[in-house]
């Protein structure tokens, strides 16, 4: 690892963030992310604690965050005032964050219950001596029951 007084050169960051150069300069770019230091040369350095700043733009963007309202929830560094405002600033970030990974729980588990629905429904098409084709019209709706097929299992016939 290349470092210049405990900072990463620019391709040793990227490979530490799971990322790459391209990502990291538009990063730079829109401001999410600003190196610590620029050598003679123009290499760009950055702190291993900017690891956890790229880790939670990807961590944001992960949860269907664009990078311009990341752009605004990390933009306390650039709030001018008091440490109040600093810290109001943050906790509002933490707290749209927390919000965030409830809605991202909340749609993992509407997943879930489907697949649940799709695998009880499944339980009856093992029984059923119709073979899902393009003549049944892939089963939906069910032969059987005349209702739809839940949403899980009418894909995947």
């Amino acid at each position: 690892m290349t470092e210049i007084q405990g900072l990463m050169k620019i391709g040793d960051f990227a490979r530490a963030a799971d990322t790459n150069l391209r990502t990291l300069r538009y990063y730079e770019e829109l401001g999410l992310l600003e190196p610590s230091r620029r050598s003679e040369g123009g290499f760009r350095y950055f702190r291993v604690v900017d690891l956890n700043r790229v880790r939670l733009i990807q961590n944001l963007q992960g949860l269907g965050m664009s990078l311009e309202e990341i752009g605004k929830l990390i933009s306390h560094r650039k709030v001018e005032g008091d440490h109040s405002a600093i810290m109001t600033q943050v906790t509002q970030s933490l707290r749209r964050q927390t919000d965030l990974i409830g809605e991202r729980q909340d749609h993992l588990a509407n997943l879930r219950a489907g697949i649940d629905e799709a695998l009880l429904k499944l339980k009856t098409c093992a029984t059923c001596e119709h073979t899902p084709c393009e003549d049944n019209n892939w089963c939906e709706p069910c032969i059987l029951t005349e209702r739809s097929l839940p949403r899980a299992l009418s894909a995947l016939f």
